[in-house]
């Protein structure tokens, strides 16, 4: 009985896909033996063993087999590396952050950049341990246009726009809307992973204006990805309008329209928006969702949405609920920094996780079968003496102790797994590594045939693994002292190459690649 299920069960993972049969006498560049291997595509889950030649992964097997590296994954669980679609820090010291908490594949795509050419450029000189990609950016095109200049593939030039209201609040013309879909079909031209629509930085943009973005994503097969428009608890404005009139241009134009962190943009009208896009969905409309599991945003200090009359009103908040740094803001401390300091990035409390209410309306978008996990990972930064804060770009490891960021920064997986998973069972294993994994590699393997390869522990997939411990595998940061690596993870390979070694990092792996939209996925 003992060999006949043996022989069942091999037979049952060479009718998933996952192991080549003539693979298995095979030396390998590395194996993963004994772990518990979990392909959410397959719902393959069982002890088994990886072997990886050179970037792919060429077996999954039951049976013995050696490799010039060993990793002994007893008592772990081996996944694919998470994928996280929504990440802002770009620079070196963030992506190093996200390879503790086992992400493997990095991308800018709600706020995007342009030129993409010069975005991916930059990047590649970096020497960067996780994959790159990102979108082409709206908001770069309407700032370039409106103030004149040529976009610059920074986050400064985001930053320092925020002294300027007239791309935030003013309909384009004719003339200038031309030049903005102008400035984002290059950038699809040069690879950008579709059109990034960070539309709550300028919420004055006609409706026409967003309709045309959607027309040109159906027109290139490519999805767009929206910060919706207002943030608002109350009507009219209201974050419910703001989605209605993204799932109105998915339904009329035929565009893949992704709904950036639904947890933020709902604030707490989560009860009614969420059941609203799930009907959408329902009815064949195609709009996917992403959220990450945190009661706090982060954004600009001078973001159009923190002006005007009875914006404190519509929202919920006042300064109290802005952080600067490590503390929580006066209501002078916001004047000053409105005026004079627009483009400094602050944490946004919203909601109240210790609050039994809050806590059922996050719960709400991270359970939801249809809401896949990403970050909106920030900067990690530094404040002087004076209260100025920068963008921290240098190679430092650890980081140094004095920078900040947010928790989801370098916590959002691991959260996910300690708190949804572990501590409060509200997921399986299974489904957390789903929206983890495979459901952001799907958000774009329609028009990035590269991504048709990763999120996947099968044979022929890109060999982007992570290795952790289901046990210990946790977020350590908080507001108040957000810089802690995640731990937990103890593996952690990039198209084949360890990045994490036994829960160390090694700084000197640069085992990132590009993920551009070309017709070859190369």
């Amino acid at each position: 009985m003992k060999s006949m299920h043996s022989w069942a069960k091999k037979a049952s993972i060479l009718s998933l896909g996952l192991l080549s049969p003539f693979a298995i006498a095979a030396n390998y560049d590395t194996v993963i033996l004994n772990g518990r291997v979990i392909d959410p595509e397959t719902q393959f889950d069982a002890i088994a063993n990886i072997g990886i030649k050179g970037n792919q992964i060429a077996t999954i097997t039951t049976e013995s087999i050696s490799g010039e590296t060993t990793i002994d994954a007893t008592g772990k669980v081996v996944a694919p590396g998470f994928i996280d679609v929504h990440a802002h820090g770009q620079n070196i010291g963030d992506y190093r952050m996200q390879a503790m908490q086992g992400v493997t594949t990095m991308l800018e795509l709600e706020s995007g950049v342009l030129p993409i050419s010069d975005w991916y450029k930059a990047q590649g000189e970096k020497g960067l341990p996780l994959n790159y990609g990102a979108a082409a950016g709206w908001t770069y095109a309407r700032i370039a246009t409106f103030s004149d200049t040529q976009p610059e593939a920074t986050a400064g030039y985001f930053q320092k726009a925020q002294s300027r209201d007239d791309w935030k609040m003013d309909i384009a013309t004719p003339e200038q809307q031309e030049k903005i879909l102008k400035l984002i079909e290059q950038g699809l031209d040069e690879g950008g992973l579709g059109i990034g629509i960070n539309a709550g930085y300028a919420p004055g943009h006609g409706q026409k204006e967003y309709y045309a973005l959607a027309e040109l994503a159906a027109e290139q097969g490519v999805a767009t990805y929206t910060h919706v428009r207002y943030a608002s608890n109350a009507e009219p404005q209201s974050s419910f309008e703001a989605v209605k009139e993204l799932i109105g241009n998915a339904a009329i134009t035929g565009a893949h329209m992704h709904l950036c962190h639904i947890n933020s943009t709902s604030l707490k009208d989560i009860d009614r928006i969420l059941p609203m896009v799930e009907k959408a969905k329902d009815q064949g409309i195609n709009v996917t969702v992403g959220a990450y599991p945190y009661g706090a945003a982060s954004t600009v200090v001078g973001a159009a949405m923190f002006q005007g009359e009875g914006w404190r009103e519509r929202m919920g908040s006042t300064a109290e609920n802005f952080q600067l740094g490590k503390k929580r803001m006066t209501e002078e401390q916001l004047a000053d920094y409105q005026e004079n300091n627009p483009g400094t990035f602050i944490v946004w409390h919203f909601l109240d996780e210790n609050n039994p209410e809050d806590l059922a309306k996050l719960d709400a978008s991270i359970l939801s079968p249809d809401v896949l996990i990403e970050s909106d990972e920030m900067f990690w930064m530094h404040m002087d003496e004076d209260g100025h804060v920068d963008n921290y770009a240098g190679d430092e490891w650890p980081l140094p102790k004095d920078l900040f960021s947010h928790p989801r920064s370098n916590g959002t997986f691991a959260k996910v797994l300690r708190v949804y998973v572990r501590e409060r069972g509200l997921l399986s294993m299974s489904d957390a590594l789903r929206k983890m994994t495979l459901m952001p590699a799907q958000l774009l393997e329609d028009f990035v045939p590269q991504m048709k390869r990763k999120g996947r522990l099968q044979a022929e997939m890109d060999a982007d693994i992570v290795v952790f411990d289901p046990e210990t595998i946790a977020d350590m940061s908080t507001y108040q002292d957000p810089n802690h690596p995640a731990v937990g993870v103890h593996w952690l390979l990039v198209n084949g190459e360890i990045v994490v070694k036994d829960t160390n990092l090694d700084t000197t792996v640069q085992a990132g690649q590009p993920i551009r939209r070309t017709q070859t996925g190369q």
